[in-house]
């Protein structure tokens, strides 16, 4: 998603012309990520309460606990298809078939190297999840089993994801939109159905593992129709070692994101209970699904960013980081301001009443999600820059302050504590991240600098008021529901965007999202 600046003094067009593809893929894959995280959103909606029902608030609280648990098994596999896509994106340019499928090759033997080891983790997961999920001695064999079924999917997954991460690398993405979003309906089924059947926590876990091989699978029909090059050959010793050190940097990281990410839900289990960790999940969803699509998004601009890098064009990659600020920060704030205001009807009307979990703890979520899409944000820059190493340290810090502020804190406040925890080690990510992204672009800026002190302001006074009313509001119907969020949607939207931003960037994002619209850029400018 290659842009135009934000600023009016970096309006000027770059010396090189670029492309008019980089913005027509990333849309379309924006497009794409829509249409399937919209699929998920809507099948989460209808499954959720029936696996509510069907297995109890405690064993579906330990359903997400296991899929926590089971998320670290990933990085111990090595987590080569990210490595893969980040080479693949980083080589556009070059048009080297052959070195691109030395890259698919290696990406297979490092998951192959990596087998044995992520298999070991899993086993060991397995094993301590009934004491991890605190469930009663009976039933020990049954969470065991869905332990395993979910461990499979992981590993499975690392496999099967090698042709996602092809296509994802050269800014093809779009090209799985419908095939994704009927996935997402078929697994929604398969999960719905299996705890409708009666087969209990084992029989859904076990539907994510069909899930999983069916995708796969998929994605590996539609690499090779749509990728000329798709296939692998024998990599080379430089390519092994090369990508053995990507994999290396990313699944430490990737340890330490699980750490700050995933380990909020084993804790409250742990030290509360499984009941209290499905509050929290219900809760959280719209949250979750929020910052979920900023992702999706940001993650479609990387490969032509990575692009721009990997053609060391840093002065044209820095506006476009700048560019994604400007959105990211507008799409947080109206999203965050509308899930505040809404919420707690939402949960009352899906679930019932008796889940939402206050408003403390529904702001604290919100805070959660903003740190979270910022510094996605730059971690997505910093990895396109093929530098992971840059953001481990500090994602190292933050994970030992969070861990250590969760338990402390939820011991102290209870779940208002745990999500205390979580924005406290976040907090180091997010005022240390800006800086490594900088320095992964040599130091290029925009000619102008975007103060934060009128989009906090800003965001702060709608959060405020949102969660003051958002307490006392509780509709009686999805239609009076949806009304509301629609208009209150577009009016914290354009108090967003008039209060929060220049002059300057409003111009800005006005031409990016009529370019995106179009297909083409505006000011004669390719992008």
């Amino acid at each position: 998603m290659t842009g135009l600046p934000l600023s009016g003094a970096a309006r000027r067009e770059p010396a090189t012309a670029y492309p008019p593809t980089l913005t027509q893929k990333a849309s379309l894959t924006v497009v794409a990520y829509g249409l399937e995280y919209g699929a998920k959103i809507v099948v989460g909606l209808v499954v959720t309460p029936i696996l509510v029902s069907r297995l109890g608030q405690a064993l579906y609280g330990v359903f997400e606990m296991l899929g926590r648990l089971t998320s670290y098994v990933a990085p111990v596999s090595g987590r080569p298809p990210e490595a893969l896509r980040l080479v693949v994106a980083s080589r556009q340019a070059a048009r080297d078939a052959d070195a691109q499928r030395r890259a698919v090759g290696g990406a297979l033997l490092v998951w192959l190297f990596f087998l044995p080891l992520a298999a070991a983790a899993g086993a060991v997961v397995t094993w301590l999840a009934p004491t991890l999920a605190g469930v009663a001695p009976a039933l020990a064999g049954t969470v065991r089993l869905a332990c395993a079924a979910l461990v499979g999917a992981v590993l499975l997954g690392g496999l099967l994801a090698v042709p996602e991460s092809v296509l994802f690398g050269v800014n093809l993405g779009y090209k799985r939109m419908e095939l994704q979003a009927g996935l997402s309906v078929v697994g929604g089924v398969l999960t719905g159905a299996a705890a409708y059947a009666g087969l209990g926590l084992a029989g859904v876990s076990t539907a994510q593992l069909v899930v999983a091989a069916v995708t796969g699978l998929c994605y590996w029909g539609i690499a090779r129709t749509y990728v000329t090059w798709f296939g692998a050959a024998r990599p080379t010793r430089a390519d092994l070692r090369a990508l053995f050190a990507m994999s290396g940097w990313l699944s430490l990281g990737d340890v330490i994101a699980k750490l700050l990410l995933a380990s909020d839900l084993v804790i409250l289990g742990f030290m509360l209970s499984p009941s209290v960790v499905t509050t929290y999940v219900l809760t959280s969803y719209a949250a979750r699904t929020a910052v979920n699509l900023h992702s999706a998004a940001v993650t479609a601009a990387m490969p032509g960013l990575g692009g721009l890098i990997g053609k060391r064009q840093f002065a044209w990659a820095a506006l476009v980081r700048r560019e994604i600020f400007a959105l990211t920060w507008l799409f947080v704030t109206a999203a965050g301001a509308t899930i505040l205001l809404w919420n707690h009807s939402f949960v009352t009307l899906w679930i019932g009443g008796g889940q939402w979990a206050g408003s403390v703890v529904d702001l604290l979520i919100v805070l959660t999600a903003v740190q979270t899409a910022f510094i996605r944000t730059d971690s997505n820059i910093i990895d396109a820059a093929l530098h992971p190493w840059r953001r481990v340290r500090v994602g190292a810090a933050a994970a030992l302050v969070s861990l250590v502020a969760m338990v402390v804190f939820t011991r102290w406040l209870g779940l208002p504590g745990l999500c205390l925890g979580i924005v406290t080690g976040r907090a180091v990510q997010t005022l240390a991240y800006p800086g490594l992204a900088h320095a992964c672009l040599e130091g290029a800026t925009p000619d102008t600098s975007w103060s934060p002190a009128r989009p906090f302001v800003a965001m702060a006074l709608l959060f405020a008021l949102a969660a003051a009313l958002g307490g006392r509001l509780v509709v009686s119907g999805w239609l009076v529901w949806v009304a509301g969020v629609m208009l209150s949607g577009v009016l914290a939207t354009g108090l967003a965007f008039a209060g929060g931003l220049s002059p300057d960037a409003r111009s800005g994002v006005i031409r990016r999202v009529r370019a995106i619209i179009v297909g083409r850029a505006g000011g004669g400018t390719a992008a």
